[in-house]
């Protein structure tokens, strides 16, 4: 996929630059400090080679969803503090969108000048991609970057609507993802190839699957995800959390891969408890022998090895969702063998945003293990299922 990037443009000195970013991240609920500020580190490259060539920088974000309203524990006033603190230079937050203040601001910047505008989700003319709201944000600028793969997948105003009036170019970070996706989406990966799926939710996962089904060899499936299909081939799950009125789906998906030996993984033993905390007593039982009344919170010691072996032997792994409520010790292990497995497997490995990238977080495990861990979970998916998204579209060349 060509695209055009930041590299293309010409005399960005003294030029105001509406640089989309995804400073989406983490905060704890009750401080509002930020949890993990990977993102916004993410974005450095890009903001950095903005500065050195002069350019006046508009940062725009969100942060929550705060559904067109303004609430105050979703400002970005603590990852401009963030980001300043980052960068060893002023970035001046304000605290509105669109107004005549932030235009007398914007007048007032100098070259190499940083403004963070508050959250974008504050105006609910973002999300519809509003065109009187996108053409007034576009007059603040006179070039749009797109360094926020993670929205990739939305169309909003300040995601792709500003193409519609700007000359608009890729950041260093949204260069990055394109180039590291596209060699498993266009190109012919070393095989055998892997997929793993967790997390909870089926129809967020259903168009990849579907797109790999026929290019993959080995689909694991873990988590919320799995129970499912256990489900759905009839196994008691207790009162695990279960997609019931997806199991029409998750039906098809086991017919298809039934006719191609061993594609299919599900767990064969699984770790139970009655609630889910660090604290909780814990039972791993085979899933023939689940007593009523438990749920099923992540995969067990057997299911673990018999997934590390199918990766160790993968030429190609691509990994979306957590095998089990790994925010919480007693079912932290099922995810910890899978990531190890990867991280110690001599393949191209594709680690897809969101959960699944925070757990290689807190297990410690170092990023340079895996040949790519995305920004977006959204939108790492949808770019892989082979889907268009909004904000790549308008940086094709």
């Amino acid at each position: 996929m060509e695209i055009r990037t930041i590299k293309d443009i010409e005399n960005l000195a003294g030029k105001k630059v509406l640089l989309r970013v995804d400073f989406n991240v983490p905060t704890n609920k009750t401080t509002g400090e930020i949890d993990d500020n990977t993102r916004i580190v993410e974005s450095l490259p890009t903001i950095k080679f903005l500065i050195e060539k002069g350019a006046k920088i508009i940062i725009m974000s969100h942060l929550g969803r705060p559904d067109g309203e303004v609430k105050e524990d979703v400002r970005l006033t603590k990852v401009g503090e963030d980001l300043s603190k980052l960068l060893n230079k002023p970035v001046k937050k304000l605290d509105e969108v669109l107004s005549n203040n932030v235009k007398m601001e914007i007048s007032k910047m100098q070259n190499g000048d940083i403004i963070l505008l508050e959250n974008m989700r504050f105006r609910k003319e973002e999300e519809e991609c509003e065109p009187n709201f996108t053409k007034e944000l576009a007059s603040f600028g006179e070039v749009f970057v797109n360094d926020a793969f993670g929205t990739a997948h939305r169309k909003h105003a300040s995601t792709a609507g500003l193409a519609n009036y700007l000359p608009s170019y890729a950041g260093f970070l949204m260069e990055k993802e394109i180039t590291q996706l596209s060699k498993v989406l266009y190109e012919t990966p070393p095989r055998p190839i892997t997929m793993i799926f967790g997390g909870s939710k089926i129809d967020t996962k259903i168009g990849i699957i579907q797109h790999f089904l026929d290019k993959a060899d080995y689909f694991l499936i873990g988590g919320g995800l799995a129970n499912t299909f256990l489900f759905a081939k009839g196994v008691n799950i207790g009162n695990s959390l279960c997609e019931k009125d997806k199991i029409d789906i998750a039906k098809q998906i086991i017919e298809k891969l039934n006719s191609k030996e061993g594609a299919l993984n599900l767990p064969t033993d699984v770790v139970i408890a009655k609630e889910i905390s660090n604290e909780a007593q814990t039972e791993e039982v085979s899933i023939e022998n689940l007593p009523d009344g438990m749920k099923i919170l992540d995969i067990g010691s057997k299911t673990a090895k018999h997934f590390s072996e199918i990766i160790r032997k993968s030429g190609t792994v691509i990994w979306n969702g957590p095998v089990g409520v790994y925010e919480f010790k007693p079912f932290m292990n099922g995810t910890k063998e899978v990531a190890e497995a990867i991280a110690n497997t001599k393949c191209i490995s594709i680690i897809g945003g969101g959960d699944t990238a925070d757990a290689v977080k807190k297990l410690g495990i170092p990023h340079e293990k895996f040949t790519h861990i995305s920004t977006g979970g959204g939108a790492c998916i949808e770019f892989l299922s082979g889907e268009k998204l909004p904000g790549i579209e308008i940086l094709r060349k």
